[in-house]
């Protein structure tokens, strides 16, 4: 019999997110279609196989808000876990610099998750519910 640790299951998924700070403002992203939620996050998604993370970053924000990014050093690390569901995520976020683009109002993210992107003051974010918390 294996060790309870070394049982083979789910593996969590792995995403990367980018930390933009632009002007003094905080980039964040609505990904809940039809405002099923106020919760705003950090650009980002998960990890495909074949590319570095540094790849994954460039893309899933590109994807999110139209923008291209040069990814930074790594700055935090989140982990949700939610055992009714059986959904488990590892989250790396990257420090990352805008390198091109503007949040134009007639883009639109391609697989129609995120609705809203935008900058935040510091002193906006009082007011928003964030994740992670």
């Amino acid at each position: 019999m294996q060790p309870p640790h070394l049982v083979p299951g789910p593996q969590p998924r792995l995403a990367v997110r980018a930390v933009l700070v632009h002007g003094g403002r905080l980039l964040l992203v609505n990904a809940y279609p039809g405002a099923q939620s106020d919760l705003w996050c950090a650009p980002g998604g998960g990890v495909e196989s074949g590319a570095s993370l540094a790849e994954n970053l460039i893309r899933e924000v590109f994807e999110e808000t139209g923008l291209t990014v040069a990814p930074g050093p790594l700055c935090h690390v989140s982990e949700f876990h939610n055992p009714a569901t059986g959904f488990h995520q590892v989250e790396l976020f990257f420090l990352a610099a805008l390198t091109a683009g503007s949040l134009a109002e007639a883009w639109a993210d391609p697989q129609g998750i995120v609705t809203e992107r935008r900058f935040f003051a510091a002193t906006e974010l009082t007011g928003c519910r964030l994740k992670p918390d």
